[in-house]
């Protein structure tokens, strides 16, 4: 089989591990749609189907045969701690046992300098972390009164504790076993028994013979020649245009302003990788029936549920805010309800302790390397930096309530796009480039340009911009108010952007 992905590799110009990974998640494709005609009569055999499927992945045709073998240890640790210990610690144990596992096996990964283009246990290990400590804070909402849960632990709470083989399914289900979509278990159960679909039941089109609605094959499909496009534009263009090429001798030749453009390309040809595997893997989902969220207006189909990325609110973002909203979502899910809320006091808001515990368990999720701490720890300045914008810029362009956009507004929503996405891709660098000397070799070439924006605007908010711009806003309050001739319904300005102060909404 090696032979086969050598020579496919030769012609794609691509390594043999990324050839695997691809024909696995295309593999993927035909299996869904014989996963999903297992009747849920049978979800016994719906569970050995993906426990099956991960074994041809991970034993034959990547070879990781000690790779797989630490995932399933992982699963039975989980398994039996989160059975056997009852206390409210008992998640903290699960979280402490698998990631200190996946730290172990980045530890690994740095010592022997393996490349991303390298597939190896850490990638499928990652998934499976976000998945495990799902379940086990899950599991620990089951065994909760329900009045103290919100609404996420209330959906999502595990009250009748899985089978072995129900647990092996969710954890090894194969879709999502290599890139993610991560999934929790309540959701798995509810594919795997149909109630996905059966809470709408009279709505729109559905197989004669199944509950599963129509058109799903047509999103799946059109999700898989996204994805091939995306992996096309990355196997052509990044031999060009790569992060790396920042510490080459050719950048440095160039003009500035030619070295930031072409920083800006190299962002795009760099995160088109993460888009194919990504929106791929979401195909796949969806084929199985994962993702399902309702009908539209006209009675089609939606399966948005299992996404984990938004490319245009990404590439064209209003502001950076809403970038890193779209921005590999599971892991912001993950993070923002076992992380943010959980280490949060009961009875308190979340504050900066939550926030950079938060922070530190993404580092520590992602790997060991310098650069993934330089991004979050620049990422952490740069989203402090977008909620001064804004909540002290933003308010002043706003049009009243009803009117149309303005001059101004709309040139505040170009100005945002444009620094959301050149920032972004000056914080993102060394995230690819992984040590610090590479990362600070590249920012020099590129003047710092990222520290400069970013920095300017923490400056002017914090030397008293913050009071002027709100001075000029209680200035335009006290304009000439028309009252009208005849009573009506009072009408108020809704509150600028509430949810900009929340953690949770722009995490990475």
């Amino acid at each position: 089989m090696d032979a086969v992905f050598t020579y496919i590799a030769s012609i794609a110009g691509a390594s043999v591990d990324q050839i695997k990974l691809i024909s696995c998640l295309l593999i993927a494709y035909p299996l869904g749609s014989l996963f999903i005609r297992i009747p849920s009569s049978q979800p016994n055999l719906k569970h050995i189907f993906n426990l099956s499927v991960t074994l041809l992945f991970f034993l034959p045709v990547l070879n990781l045969h000690w790779g797989f073998v630490q995932l399933l240890g992982s699963v039975l640790g989980t398994y039996f701690i989160a059975a056997n210990v009852h206390g409210p610690r008992m998640p903290w144990i699960v979280f402490a046992f698998v990631m200190g596992h996946l730290t172990i096996n980045h530890i690994i990964r740095a010592i022997f300098s393996y490349s991303y283009e390298t597939v190896e246990v850490t990638g499928p290990q990652m998934v499976l972390t976000m998945k495990l400590t799902t379940f086990a804070w899950n599991v620990w909402d089951g065994r909760r009164p329900a009045e103290e849960l919100d609404k996420w632990q209330l959906q999502k709470r595990v009250t009748k504790y899985p089978t072995l083989l129900e647990f092996l399914g969710y954890a090894f289900y194969f879709p999502g076993v290599l890139v993610g979509p991560y999934i929790d278990y309540t959701s798995y159960n509810s594919l795997i028994d149909e109630t996905l679909f059966k809470s709408t039941e009279g709505k729109g089109s559905r197989d004669s013979k199944r509950a599963v609605p129509n058109g799903r094959k047509r999103v799946a499909y059109r999700k898989m020649v996204v994805g091939l496009l995306f992996l096309g534009i990355f196997v052509v263009f990044s031999p060009s245009f790569y992060f790396g090429i920042a510490v080459t001798p050719w950048f440095v030749t160039q003009g500035l302003l030619y070295r930031i453009a072409y920083f800006q390309v190299c962002g795009f040809i760099e995160r088109s990788k993460y888009y194919a595997v990504w929106t791929l893997t979401e195909g796949a989902s969806i084929l199985t029936g994962l993702g399902f969220t309702g009908f539209g207006p006209s009675g089609e189909s939606l399966w948005e549920g299992a996404a984990n990325v938004k490319v245009l609110e990404i590439e064209v973002p209003s502001n950076f805010k809403v970038l890193l909203d779209s921005w590999n979502m599971n892991t912001n899910v993950w993070l923002r309800e076992c992380i943010y809320k959980r280490v949060t006091p009961k009875g308190k808001k979340p504050g900066f302790r939550s926030s950079m515990l938060t922070f530190a368990t993404s580092a520590f999720w992602h790997g060991i390397a310098s650069g993934y701490y330089l991004t979050f720890l620049f990422g952490g300045f740069v989203t402090t930096a977008g909620r001064l914008c804004r909540a002290n810029l933003r308010p002043l362009v706003l049009p009243p309530p009803g009117a149309p956009s303005t001059i101004s507004k709309r040139i505040y929503d170009v100005l945002g796009t444009f620094f959301s996405i050149v920032v972004l891709n000056y914080v993102s660098a060394p995230f690819m480039l992984l040590t610090f000397k590479d990362s600070m070799e590249a920012w020099r070439r590129l003047d710092w340009y990222g520290f400069w924006i970013v920095g300017s605007a923490l400056v002017f908010f914090y030397s008293g911009g913050s009071k002027v711009l709100k001075g000029l806003r209680k200035e335009e309050r006290k304009g000439p108010v028309s009252r009208p001739q005849t009573p009506g319904p009072h009408v108020v300005p809704p509150p600028f952007d509430s949810a900009t102060d929340e953690f949770e909404k722009r995490l990475n």
